[in-house]
């Protein structure tokens, strides 16, 4: 089992996230590779002290990048949206 410090490894700050944050209560984070939905929850719960009802997880691909002659690539990663309870938020990630 993951230790919840380790599956989650931070939050997104994009337009689209702030968006989903200021309309949905809906955080994103970057999250270890070998984290499932549940370990996500409970992660979130205790690290920030909120009520989760929702978890969504994407894993993407990274890209392959070059310089010159040599080619290399990008780890691949994995985002999880997660919804909060109606009226909570995390004051850590407020502006």
């Amino acid at each position: 089992m993951l230790v919840p410090s380790r599956v989650i490894e931070g939050a997104i700050v994009t337009e689209k996230a702030e968006r989903l944050k200021a309309t949905e209560s809906t955080y994103t984070f970057r999250v270890a590779t070998g984290a499932n939905k549940i370990q996500i929850r409970q992660a979130v719960e205790r690290l920030f002290k909120v009520h989760v009802t929702r978890v969504r997880v994407l894993n993407l691909m990274g890209k392959e990048r070059r310089m010159g002659a040599f080619k290399g690539r990008r780890p691949d990663w994995r985002k999880a949206m997660v919804t909060l309870k109606k009226g909570e938020t995390i004051e850590a990630l407020e502006r």
